[in-house]
């Protein structure tokens, strides 16, 4: 069940022992990025990695916290957008690291969005055979999702995220302030991993998103309780399952179509990562209605709150068309979840009812996605 809203800046723990670390949601928290990794790791000095677009925005406020703390900062600066989670790129930020003579007692601050999160998390996995850092997500789609549970990676010529790590930071400070600067795009984008926590575990949650989604685009409280009951959820999977070897397979929600649509479209503007996984989620319910798995109007309403949102839930939303139905079965059978050949779909029996499904005819699939590609 959705927890009331509330006053003071709420702070969920995710529970991984030693590991554990606190994510911190709040209004105005950069100015205390500083104190809390003092606290954290005493003497130790920081590599903020960062975009050239995040760091016209927060780069200042982020080094200035650092240095009202004592602690030293070396700035690494990277192109902006999904061609940065790439070989070169990790190269570079790798040896960039290394030449500021960045320590093992030291530390990286990825700040920025899911991008930067997921190359810094990565870079912080390998260098000097693994550097703590903390994560500082400066879109809606990182502070509900990729900042938490420690998956980090770079893009492959075959597909996303297929080189990567399991590397959990020591904190998650989610300044919502900084939301106040992302595009509507942008945002609009992390909504839809917002809303899967809803339709994969959390009927009521959907229930209060679809009351209150504009109180959430427009910020104050009810911004904070979303992230919150977000966050809250990703926790308590990622504490019972850190490697992803069953139930936190269940966070792929709409990502297994989408991360295929997101590969046809290059990885490009074209389709942000939130709005691959939105028209996913889209296909996920769509087809789960199709085998029967929950009702169909169960299935509409699902995507039709995606639709008034603004998302992408049909192939006539994507711009530039989509390649043939036998390009998006390779994309799909290219996916990190897929399982001795099979790939791994999270479908639901309800709105709320996610669940994990690996024997899925592969036929049925093809059919299913030529049909949808044909619809206008």
């Amino acid at each position: 069940m959705t927890a009331p809203l509330r006053a003071d800046p709420p702070t969920v723990k995710v529970a991984l022992g030693a590991r554990s670390y606190d994510i911190v949601i709040g209004r105005g928290l950069m100015a205390s990025l500083g104190t809390r990794i003092a606290a954290l790791r005493p003497r130790a000095n920081a590599a903020i990695v960062t975009d050239e677009s995040v760091a016209c925005y927060h780069l200042s406020a982020a080094e200035a916290a650092l240095a009202d703390a004592g602690v030293s900062t070396t700035r690494v600066i990277v192109p902006a957008g999904e061609g940065s989670k790439s070989f070169r790129i990790f190269e570079q930020v790798c040896e960039a690291i290394i030449a500021a003579r960045i320590e093992r007692g030291d530390i990286f601050v990825a700040l920025g969005g899911g991008v930067i999160g997921d190359l810094a998390g990565f870079a912080a996995s390998v260098v000097r055979r693994g550097l703590d850092y903390v994560q500082v997500p400066t879109t809606l789609l990182a502070q509900v999702d990729s900042s938490v549970g420690g998956k980090t990676a770079i893009n492959s010529a075959h597909g996303k995220n297929l080189v990567g790590a399991f590397h959990q930071p020591i904190l998650v400070l989610a300044d919502t302030a900084v939301l106040d600067t992302l595009p509507a795009r942008e945002f609009r984008a992390g909504y839809a991993e917002l809303a899967k926590y809803a339709l994969l575990g959390d009927a009521a949650f959907f229930s209060w998103l679809e009351a209150n989604w504009r109180e959430v685009f427009a910020g104050g409280p009810a911004r904070e309780h979303a992230i919150a009951v977000s966050c809250r959820a990703k926790a308590v999977i990622v504490a019972r399952d850190e490697r992803e070897t069953g139930e936190r397979a269940l966070l792929n929600l709409g990502h297994t179509f989408g991360h295929a649509l997101e590969a046809a479209c290059g990885f490009s503007d074209r389709l942000l990562h939130g709005e691959a996984v939105a028209a996913g989620m889209a296909l996920a319910f769509a087809f789960s209605a199709r085998q029967g798995l929950l009702p169909a109007a169960e299935a509409e309403r699902a995507i039709r709150h995606l639709a008034d949102v603004g998302l992408p839930t049909r192939a006539s939303d994507i711009p530039g068309g989509l390649p043939s139905v036998d390009r998006l079965m390779h994309l799909i059978a290219q996916d990190k979840k897929v399982k001795r050949g099979m790939p791994t779909f999270i479908l639901a029996r309800g709105i709320g009812a996610a669940f994990v499904e690996t024997g899925v005819d592969q036929e049925d699939v093809r059919a299913f996605l030529g049909e949808k590609l044909a619809e206008q």
